[in-house]
């Protein structure tokens, strides 16, 4: 698996006090996802300009 995808995972978790207990968090994974990739696509491609890249977050539910 890409390193990249393992570092999103790792950040994924979330620790519970209550239960002295860590949960991976399926949401806030996807959320990064999104995020990694508007990113990626505004700094590579050089074509995707603040308004698309809020545009792709809001299509997935992500807020910045």
């Amino acid at each position: 698996m890409n390193k990249r995808i393992l570092e999103i995972a790792e950040k994924s978790y979330i620790y519970d006090r209550q239960n002295d207990s860590s949960f991976f968090n399926k949401e806030l994974f996807a959320q990064l996802i999104v995020q990694e990739c508007a990113e990626w696509v505004n700094h590579n491609l050089g074509l995707v300009n603040e308004e698309a890249k809020a545009d792709l977050l809001k299509h997935f539910g992500v807020e910045l």
